[in-house]
């Protein structure tokens, strides 16, 4: 790429702070527009991109204002009115996408892409860390906070390229990998796509464009046309109950055996797994995943597969597994007491929830949950508050918090009251500065929240409230036994 200067519009957003910090690294000037401030753009900063957070072309540094040796970078996120995108293009500005970035920075390297409508940021960076400790090196751009890394993106040896394939806007059409995994294919989106059927299709597209002799990872039951003749398909599943594996519940009937799955699925406590890896040639016995929740077996199924298909060191595998540490904001702990957890969560669509709330369940049996839920888009919330409504019921009591706006403007009659009126559990909508404080009134046991909008920036203020009222409830039990003891109690 010829172009000295890269300008971002929409510079925090988790997949263009990745690319920003790639192209610092390759020694170009960055700097960039975004409407607040976080901590992904206080790291930018610090490692050198110039920054500012208010639609202004006047406050476009005077360097990145040559259109010869400027490239624009910026996310379908950015609203068409925006003044300094009109700015760039009204000067003959280079304007790309961040997909249209990230396919040619892709190129010359061995893509290793993940797709799917859920569980794509966890099988990514999982198979980031399996192709730094088992599979040689490589890089990785990857659509969260790698604990592994400390980064949602990888420099490393070698050839190989990990990289989340975003199906929002198509953008992962203009990936060409040569080998990828899909987890799911469910309807989102629909403000893009308009129908399930043309969300599909395009996931069908996006196998179309695996290179001849590449390789197809898929879990099994996604009902997508496969008819690209050149590549290896392989399906996987979390596991195979023919195999005599247990774990999830509701597997259904058996079936055909999927080429790689688990099996000999024993639940530990705080919901860490044991279990072997079935691949088509091995075995891998022995694993244990470093993060909890069936639902990361099931991704770390899918990330060995997709590691498997362009070789690693089988010794290594089972050692990288136990030291994942996950991904910021995916069962990402706060508090993890016997007395009291505290867990966040990005999922946002109806399939996420059923699957984060199905392992919570699970890693904790018994005990009392109470889930939180930022909605995220109008559209998404118009298009699915049923299915919300139905999923959030899993719990013992709800929390809803108003709708995250994202790019969106409002639809008349979308709020999250739409959601809450179908909730069949207890349930109230509380304010996003009052969620902390009405959280510890309510005396909680097991407590997650859930959202992709800005609902993480409480999670610090709702842990402090959490523990200052179990630290008084515990004071105030122990009192209560002194007190009993010392005056022959009731």
């Amino acid at each position: 790429m010829e172009f000295k200067r890269i300008y971002f519009l929409g510079i925090g957003g988790i997949g263009m702070s990745a690319l920003a910090r790639y192209f610092m690294h390759e020694g170009r000037d960055v700097a960039g527009y975004d409407r607040t401030a976080s901590a992904l753009t206080r790291q930018l900063e610090q490692e050198g991109a110039s920054i500012h957070y208010a639609d202004d072309p006047l406050l476009i540094d005077v360097a990145f204002r040559d259109k010869f040796s400027t490239l624009v970078i910026y996310t379908p996120a950015i609203p068409p009115d925006h003044r300094e995108w009109a700015w760039f293009r009204e000067h003959g500005f280079t304007i790309e996408k961040r997909s249209q970035a990230l396919g040619h920075v892709s190129e010359g390297k061995r893509v290793m892409a993940v797709a799917g409508t859920h569980g794509k940021t966890t099988t990514t960076t999982l198979t980031a860390w399996l192709n730094h400790r088992a599979g040689g090196g490589g890089s990785a751009f990857l659509g969260g906070i790698s604990k592994n890394f400390g980064s949602n993106l990888v420099l490393g040896p070698g050839e190989r390229l990990a990289v989340e394939a975003d199906e929002f806007d198509r953008s992962f059409l203009q990936l060409h990998p040569d080998a990828a995994v899909v987890t799911s294919a469910d309807a989102d989106h629909l403000d893009i796509y308009g129908t399930h059927e043309a969300v599909k299709e395009a996931f069908s597209q996006f196998v179309r464009q695996i290179k001849p002799g590449g390789t197809l990872i898929i879990k099994q039951g996604v009902d997508i046309a496969l008819d690209n003749p050149d590549i290896r398909v392989y399906h996987y599943a979390y596991e195979w109950p023919a195999a005599g594996a247990v774990g999830r519940r509701g597997s259904g009937a058996p079936g055909p055996p999927p080429d790689f799955y688990a099996r000999n699925i024993a639940l530990r406590e705080g919901g860490y797994y044991d279990f072997d890896i079935v691949c088509p040639d091995m075995v891998l016995e022995g694993c244990t995943l470093g993060i909890p929740g069936w639902v990361n077996v099931e991704n770390a199924v899918a990330a060995v597969a997709l590691v498997w298909a362009e070789g690693f060191d089988a010794a290594r595998v089972q050692e990288a597994l136990k030291e994942f540490k996950g991904v910021k904001r995916r069962f990402d702990f706060w508090i993890y007491t016997p007395e009291l957890v505290y867990m966040d969560d990005y999922a946002h669509h109806p399939r996420e929830l059923e699957a984060a709330i199905t392992s919570v369940r699970g890693m904790f049996p018994g005990r009392r949950l109470t889930a939180v839920f930022q909605p995220h888009l109008y559209t998404r919330t118009r298009d699915f508050f049923r299915e919300f409504a139905a999923v959030l019921s899993r719990a013992d009591q709800v929390v809803l918090v108003p709708i995250y706006p994202a790019r969106e403007q409002p639809i008349e009659g979308i709020t999250s009251e739409r959601i809450a009126e179908l909730v069949t559990v207890p349930h109230r909508i509380v304010l996003k500065d009052e969620l902390a404080a009405a959280l510890a009134g309510m005396k909680p046991d097991v407590v997650v929240t859930f959202g992709a909008g800005d609902i993480e920036l409480y999670c610090g203020a709702i842990a402090e409230a959490l523990r200052a009222w179990a630290r008084s409830a515990a004071e105030g039990a122990a009192s209560g036994v002194t007190a009993g003891a010392g005056g022959g109690g009731k």
